[in-house]
């Protein structure tokens, strides 16, 4: 092998031209003028002016420290003993015929029952939540929940 047979490893870059014929000449592929052709343009993101015109979410506003979950009516088993009879059926809407409890807003509100209290008739449940020990004690008495 001779020196004029020797070859490169690797081959010639392809020189840039610059001007009319070349690839990144005069304008170097940005235009002409303008924002978008001069150096350190930047141009604002669309989504960022989107996001801009969104309105600020602070918090609850005025409600901000009451509670998100829906409060519940408590009512005692003494009450419901003493203005129902034996083996009657005890629901929410009866509740609120025989003005025990109040409707709020307009709205239906979850009755919770607590055991404060003695029963001593044997009554029927349905549409309450029940503390444990009222459980125990209707169910004492006989009565049933649903």
């Amino acid at each position: 092998m001779q020196t004029h047979e020797l070859k490169r490893k690797t081959k010639n870059k392809k020189k840039k031209t610059v001007g009319r014929g070349g690839t990144r000449g005069k304008t170097s592929g940005r235009g002409t003028k303008g924002q978008n052709a001069r150096a350190g343009h930047k141009k604002r993101p669309e989504m960022r002016d989107m996001i801009k015109k969104l309105p600020k979410r602070r918090g609850r506003g005025v409600s901000m420290l009451k509670s998100i979950q829906s409060n519940k009516v408590v009512l005692n088993l003494v009450n419901i003993d003493a203005h129902f009879e034996n083996g009657s059926l005890v629901t929410p809407a009866i509740l609120i015929q025989k003005s025990l409890i109040a409707i709020k807003n307009g709205q239906n509100q979850k009755i919770k029952l607590l055991a404060t209290g003695e029963i001593t008739k044997k009554l029927n449940f349905e549409g309450f939540i029940f503390s444990v020990t009222a459980k125990e004690k209707i169910e004492k008495a006989g009565g049933s929940i649903k």
